[in-house]
């Protein structure tokens, strides 16, 4: 009941500090342009820029954590063993603003030099990847959140890996089955909503990264109305509030800024009622239960 109580009171502030700016424009959610001298707030640009880096973050981090886990349950010497899980650990623990100092100053440049200009001097004509190198982007800004969430997905993977039962191992090794096959047809089957669940989580992690975002995406509230390439300064709902909020001094303005992460939390709770009906359904499906 108290859990129940905290989020029913988060959920009534939201709502109530953001009315204002429901009620002044309930078509927010459209906007393109972000005008605080014209009294004019669109979140479409904050919205589309948290989708998107969250999905290029999982589509990137999803393939490392489930290689990491399988090396870590399958191939692995127990040394390395030792030293993986201490440095997943560590990941996990690292604060996000210093993954923002670190994608500032070592990882922008870095991108910049060997990534987005040679990827946009051959590959220019594709609109994705047209328009100069800027270092900060929604690109960048993904890179960061993947190496922010591999260790999320990567240590529930190696503990639902770990629990695959020996049976079931034994059977498919009885029948002359290698250890990747191992892992194919028994493993990773067997651990396939656990890890979709792990992904989701992962997901709501991405969706709701502040500051790490806020340093390394650039901060411009044009994409992708101006340009769609993932080589671009691109803005966040979480960025979008954490550079405004406390300058903020126009009632319209807080409101339109509270609204933003009113828009958060029901993207948010949108993407973890969709992941549990979907392990709903495969449970009911599979177990016919």
């Amino acid at each position: 009941m108290v859990v129940v109580f905290f989020f029913i009171m988060i959920f009534g502030m939201l709502l109530i500090r953001s009315f204002p700016a429901m009620a002044r424009d309930p078509l927010m959610i459209f906007g393109s342009t972000w005008d605080v001298e014209a009294g004019i707030f669109g979140a479409a640009p904050a919205i589309i820029g948290t989708l998107v880096s969250s999905s290029i973050a999982i589509l990137f981090a999803v393939p490392i954590s489930l290689a990491i886990a399988v090396f870590f349950t399958e191939y692995a010497p127990s040394q390395i063993r030792t030293g993986l899980s201490v440095v997943i650990d560590m990941l996990a623990t690292i604060p996000s603003v210093i993954f923002g100092i670190w994608g500032l100053w070592i990882v922008a440049p870095l991108m910049k030099t060997f990534v987005q200009e040679p990827i946009s001097g051959s590959l220019g004509f594709i609109p994705i990847f047209s328009g100069p190198a800027y270092g900060l982007s929604l690109l960048l800004a993904s890179v960061i959140l993947t190496f922010m969430i591999v260790p999320i997905i990567t240590s529930i993977s190696i503990s639902l890996l770990s629990s695959t039962p020996v049976e079931l191992r034994e059977a498919m090794i009885s029948l002359g089955a290698t250890r990747w096959e191992v892992v194919r047809h028994v493993a990773l089957p067997f651990s396939k909503l656990g890890i979709f669940a792990a992904v989701m989580l992962a997901l709501g992690r991405a969706l709701g990264e502040t500051m790490a975002v806020t340093m390394v995406i650039g901060n411009s509230f044009m994409w992708p109305f101006s340009s769609i390439s993932i080589f671009s300064p691109a803005s966040t709902l979480t960025s979008k509030i954490a550079s405004e909020l406390y300058e903020a001094i126009d009632p319209f303005h807080v409101s339109s800024l509270i609204e933003l992460g009113f828009l958060l939390l029901m993207i948010t709770l949108s993407v973890n009622s969709l992941a549990r009906l979907i392990v709903s359904r495969y449970s009911q499906r599979r177990y016919g239960t």
